[in-house]
């Protein structure tokens, strides 16, 4: 049991990463971009976001009048055991131990002209899983925040078993993990405006797993740089309707000579009937087989342009269980692409529609 709490406590602190107030700007005005009238009378839920110090929670009561919002929630968990916790301030700057997590809760009324705010202590401690926390997701139009990256895949599903819109924030990596990629493969899942990005999170000073930089936020906690974070949304936005640029084989190979230098470059793999393509840029406009290509190829990845078929690890739908030149592999197999008996890279495997 103590091991047990020693490490369930060491996970939580390790999932304290602060998002900065510029990334959740960013984002959010991509959306709005692309429809100015996104928010206008909706219901947000920031479920993983102590509103005294969540930048997430600060643009919204900002931003709450021009984008015109009906309500906003804020919820923060506050674990049942406190080992390794550290104190934290609630709106009155007054040191708190309760193991109940907290609610701040923004809206409009009819005859105010701001907002009204108002905090409360929840029943429970603020698990997004907890039936109180669950209750409040039905009840939004939109879910937005930094969920913890160890419960990435858990969040995306209970995110999915509501009907809201959502915008998160998780590693790269999870985009071929099997909770995920089907997702994507379905449209039902994409990229947000900013995906494979190093991102910079504030985190508790204990936390040594990355380098800090030079510098600290408001609460004095340290600033790491963190690679390979995407927003991951089923927010439309206007750089997922943006064909990729191509041009034909020949000319890649005449004018990107510095990628197709790789000699495995356009070879079919051992395994599958497919080729190699190293990187985005140098997709054939004029090759109508399959291609593997590099997972950042989601960076770029117009639908209406693409069809995604699948991974080599995940996901292995009929069509490209019918790519594989062999006998069929499980799905619960991972199964490497190979040239000249040599691993590539993940790939995710696409062809033109």
């Amino acid at each position: 049991m103590g091991n047990s709490r020693l490490n369930s406590a060491k996970r939580e602190k390790n999932d304290e990463f602060y998002t900065q107030y510029e990334d959740v700007k960013n984002e959010i005005e991509a959306y709005l971009a692309y429809n100015p009238e996104l928010f206008r009378d909706k219901v947000i839920l920031l479920p993983c976001d102590n509103p005294a110090w969540s930048n997430f929670t600060k643009y919204f009561v900002h931003n709450f009048n021009r984008l015109g919002l009906k309500k906003l929630i804020s919820t923060y968990y506050t674990p049942q055991q406190t080992l390794f916790a550290h104190t934290a301030h609630n709106a009155h700057n007054e040191e708190t131990e309760s193991q109940h997590g907290k609610i701040l809760i923004v809206e409009k009324i009819e005859e105010k002209e701001n907002p009204q705010e108002h905090w409360e202590s929840l029943a429970g401690d603020g698990d997004f899983r907890s039936e109180e926390i669950t209750k409040l997701r039905d009840e939004a139009d939109f879910v937005i925040t930094n969920p913890p990256f160890s419960l990435f895949r858990e969040f995306i599903a209970w995110l999915f078993a509501g009907k809201c819109q959502f915008a998160v924030i998780g590693n790269m990596n999870a985009a071929t993990c099997k909770e995920v990629f089907p997702l994507i493969k379905e449209n039902k899942l994409w990229p947000g405006q900013e995906f494979n990005k190093t991102m910079n999170f504030a985190v508790p000073n204990e936390y040594t797993a990355h380098r800090s930089l030079e510098e600290k936020d408001n609460f004095g906690r340290n600033i790491v740089r963190v690679p390979a974070i995407c927003w991951f949304t089923n927010i439309p936005h206007g750089k997922k309707y943006e064909p990729i640029p191509l041009i034909t084989k020949a000319e890649n190979e005449r004018f990107n000579k510095k990628v197709l230098n790789n000699p495995r470059a356009y070879k079919k793999y051992d395994n599958y009937d497919a080729i190699e393509v190293p990187s985005v840029s140098a997709i054939p406009s004029d090759y109508k087989g399959i291609m593997g290509v590099p997972i950042s190829f989601l960076t770029k990845y117009c639908p209406e342009q693409f069809e995604i078929l699948g991974t080599q690890r995940w996901a292995k739908s009929p069509e490209l269980l019918n790519v594989y030149t062999g006998n069929c592999v499980p799905a619960e197999k991972d199964k490497k692409t190979t040239i000249d008996g040599k691993e590539t890279y993940d790939r995710i495997f696409i062809r033109h529609k």
